[in-house]
């Protein structure tokens, strides 16, 4: 018998290897998910990843060079779905005053009012993972940002943004704590996209 993971006969003596195939459907399903929303509005998935993106975070990761990282694409990929963005006037160029080729991201008016017929695409997940009980909520969670931070650390995911990996962390005899906000963490309080994060220096 093949003990690959998508074997069926070995997934079923193989936890991690059923977490994996689940892990799957669900991307699948989110998947399925941002191409309806794409095709409703004329938009590639990707350009719809970035709109949302750029709403919600800082001005310095708004730009060709980070968005390739964020989305594990290609800049000219990037690149061409900023082309076709500015053509429709969603987003506008911020050109850097030091170096006239370096640019940011930002929305538009027209971008913002687009926004918010988006980024909802996403809900029908939610709202099945709002029916799991708070503590089962808390631990599937606690264990999927353990493992996007791993999955980091050895190269596979090249951003995080994860308490975890953050310098402001740290682990006192089991209890998670922020330095920055100077108080112990709740697992619910672990975020996955902190605005505040900062890379830990390599060890």
């Amino acid at each position: 018998m093949s003990n690959s993971i998508f074997n069926p006969e070995f997934q079923n003596q193989s936890t991690s290897s059923k977490i994996i195939v689940a892990l799957e459907r669900i991307s699948e399903a989110f998947k399925a998910l941002l191409w309806k929303k794409a095709k409703e509005f004329g938009l590639s998935p990707i350009q719809i990843q970035m709109l949302i993106f750029i709403a919600y975070h800082k001005q310095d990761l708004c730009n060709v060079s980070h968005l390739a990282k964020e989305f594990n694409v290609t800049k000219p990929t990037i690149s061409d779905a900023v082309r076709v963005l500015l053509k429709k006037e969603y987003i506008a160029k911020d050109v850097s005053n030091l170096d006239s080729r370096s640019y940011s991201i930002l929305l538009t008016e027209t971008g913002k009012n687009l926004l918010k017929q988006i980024e909802d695409f996403a809900l029908p997940i939610k709202s099945k993972l709002d029916l799991l009980e708070t503590s089962k909520q808390d631990d599937l969670f606690h264990s999927l940002s353990q493992v996007i931070y791993n999955l980091n650390q050895i190269g596979i995911l090249t951003v995080q943004r994860t308490c975890y990996g953050c310098k402001f962390y740290e682990n006192k005899n089991s209890i998670h704590y922020c330095q920055l906000l100077n108080k112990p963490l709740k697992v619910s309080d672990i975020r996955v996209d902190c605005p505040e994060f900062n890379a830990k220096e390599a060890s």
